[in-house]
């Protein structure tokens, strides 16, 4: 099982140099785990950066795959996750869905490098 987190999501949709990296798991539908807070992210960040069009795309593709809602389970996870690594929000309930379906967790946050169950890729710049 795949989590892509939305540094990913963003990547793919955005065709960046780390593209290739994310296609694979985000294309493997049957074996994705999509957190609900990633599509928030997602949606938001594309509204900002593209029109209302895109990001309804984007997150039509992205419930492609398992889409899993917080729950108060969930919650407290994420909860003692945030706390114990000291990671923000957001980042903590991402790694806390990954961890309940023994996901990899893939990434170029740096805010998840070294985490176990994590595969970080370092972001690349961009080829201008």
């Amino acid at each position: 099982m795949n989590v892509v987190d939305s540094s990913g999501w963003l990547e793919f949709f955005a065709d960046g140099t780390n593209v290739n990296v994310f296609r694979v798991p985000i294309r493997n539908t049957s074996e994705l785990i999509v957190p609900a807070i990633s599509i928030y992210e997602v949606y938001k960040r594309l509204l900002q950066q593209t029109d209302k069009d895109n990001a309804l795309r984007a997150a039509s593709l992205m419930k492609m795959g398992k889409v899993v809602e917080l729950n108060a389970s969930l919650a407290i996870d994420a909860a003692e996750i945030s706390y114990d690594l000291k990671i923000p929000m957001a980042d903590s309930i991402i790694l806390a869905t990954a961890r309940q379906y023994n996901a990899t967790l893939w990434t170029q946050d740096s805010d998840f490098q070294g985490i176990e169950g994590v595969r970080y890729i370092v972001k690349k710049a961009s080829v201008a």
